[in-house]
């Protein structure tokens, strides 16, 4: 298993932490707590330069311990995700309610993504799907 450990850090409020790192072929990016911007942007900047330096084209967001975040939060990985031009990629999000999945369906808009409620292993099963 090819495991890079890429550090955490805290960007966000006293309780928001983020994690990027690759595993296997999956990149996993970890978002906890209440998100900032810069938090989100952060998490892009990691994300796009794991995916770029990799050639990994499957990416899994655990916001399994997101906060409901505001709608400046989701705007922002709105665009960041239409700046990104992840063509080839695959993204799931994993979520704990409907709330962040739908936030979570804006954020990521016409990115080939899929949202899961609480399920990672289901995520990483589409994830590995060639066909989808």
């Amino acid at each position: 298993m090819n495991t890079k450990k890429t550090n955490s850090c805290n960007l966000g409020g006293n309780d928001a932490s983020l994690w990027v790192e690759p595993v296997g072929n999956i990149i996993i990016a970890r978002v906890r707590g209440t998100a900032t911007v810069e938090l989100i942007q952060e998490c892009q900047t990691r994300v796009t330069t794991l995916q770029r330096d990799t050639k990994f084209g499957r990416i899994l967001y655990d916001a399994l311990e997101l906060n409901r975040p505001a709608i400046e939060i989701v705007l922002t990985q709105q665009t960041l995700s239409n700046q990104a031009k992840f063509d080839s990629v695959k993204i799931a999000i994993v979520v704990p309610n409907t709330g962040i999945a739908y936030l979570s369906r804006i954020a990521f808009g016409d990115v080939n993504h899929r949202v899961f409620y609480n399920d990672i292993t289901a995520a990483v099963l589409w994830l590995k799907d060639e066909d989808v």
